[in-house]
């Protein structure tokens, strides 16, 4: 069995961005050589999220309305955890959204069903944000 890990560091240009990660999933997966196993992917933040679903513009946009209407930014107030920080709304959209995906590797390749493709959720950016690739197999 071997091991292969990997950090991944992104900074969006928002607040609350989704960026398309795939192609660089699949970089770590042909670095890694493991052609039958599981891909760990996970944001090494809380206030960030991995996800899998569809690579269109307008269930994006939904994700967003969405997300905002059950954790609204503002007012700062409203959220107990915003002493020091302005992030609460942060915090409880990862919770919806999720910390990580797991897919399996199949002849050296991502096994997705139609349409899949794994995204960086952030809800608090514009800095600096990790997430961890971690591929076992053989």
């Amino acid at each position: 069995m071997k091991s292969y890990r990997k950090e991944l560091w992104f900074s969006t240009s928002r607040r609350r961005q989704f960026l398309n990660i795939t192609s660089e999933i699949n970089e770590c997966l042909a670095e890694s050589g493991i052609r039958e196993g599981l891909v760990l992917c996970n944001a090494m933040h809380i206030t960030a999220s991995v996800f899998i679903n569809d690579d269109e513009s307008g269930l994006h946009a939904d994700f967003e309305k969405w997300l905002e209407k059950l954790a609204p930014e503002k007012p700062h107030s409203q959220y107990a955890h915003n002493g020091y920080e302005d992030n609460g709304d942060a915090h409880l959209k990862r919770q919806v959204m999720g910390r990580e995906v797991v897919v399996a590797v199949t002849n050296g390749q991502l096994d997705f069903g139609p349409w899949e493709q794994i995204f960086y959720g952030e809800f608090d950016g514009m800095r600096k944000k990790r997430v961890l690739v971690k591929i076992i197999g053989e």
